[in-house]
């Protein structure tokens, strides 16, 4: 297994790991750019940058992929199918249109197999601390699992008034906006926002000459 993690230095903007999950596509529509995911080994390296899977398991995953490779091809489709999907549903939120009832059907089918296997365990010993954890199966779907519960949980929150998409050429990323007057425009200001203000710049300087 390799050591570093060719996420390592990608942006978590979304504030929710489902917007995080959609956000590995750049644009969906109308056609996909800035594609993150290539293979089942990609959703282990994101799961591990997005921190909701622990070290200790992603080796036996990887493993477990390559001794199975059409069980880790069938995950890795479900896993597009499930994105592709969240991005529909909060993307509609961002507008604030109702979902499509296909995108929660996807959602809600993926929800159905990540749930049971939900716990909850003590964060720290000898405290009444508790936390959302998940049982160890070696499941290769095991990364899916937290992005589901996510999504649910954002749908059903506050959030979900406060979801927005970005307003930047060629991006569709998604992200809770919590900013005081809810003006969020940008995933990152430093990268779309300030793309959109030299564009800004170069039209107002050219419209002068």
């Amino acid at each position: 297994m390799q050591t570093d993690n060719p996420f390592a230095g990608k942006e978590l903007v979304g504030g929710r790991i489902c917007l995080d999950f959609a956000n590995t596509l750049g644009q969906h529509e109308p056609e996909p750019l800035s594609e993150w995911l290539a293979s089942y080994d990609d959703l282990v390296w994101w799961a591990l940058r997005a921190d909701i899977l622990p070290e200790t398991e992603a080796p036996a995953l990887f493993e477990r992929a390559r001794a199975h490779p059409d069980e880790a091809a069938e995950v890795f489709r479900r896993a597009i199918g499930l994105r592709e999907a969240v991005f529909r549903i909060f993307s509609a939120a961002a507008a604030k249109r109702d979902p499509d009832p296909a995108d929660l059907e996807a959602l809600n089918r993926e929800l159905a197999v990540a749930m049971p296997h939900a716990r909850v365990a003590p964060v720290r010993t000898g405290t009444c601390s508790c936390d959302w954890a998940w049982e160890e199966t070696g499941a290769l779907d095991r990364v899916l699992w937290p992005v589901a519960r996510s999504a649910a949980e954002a749908l059903t929150s506050e959030d979900v008034g406060r979801i927005g998409e970005c307003a930047g050429e060629e991006c569709q990323w998604l992200y809770v906006d919590t900013s005081r007057n809810h003006s969020r425009r940008w995933c990152v200001m430093s990268d779309c926002g300030n793309r959109a203000k030299a564009k800004r710049h170069y039209h107002r300087q050219k419209a002068g000459t």
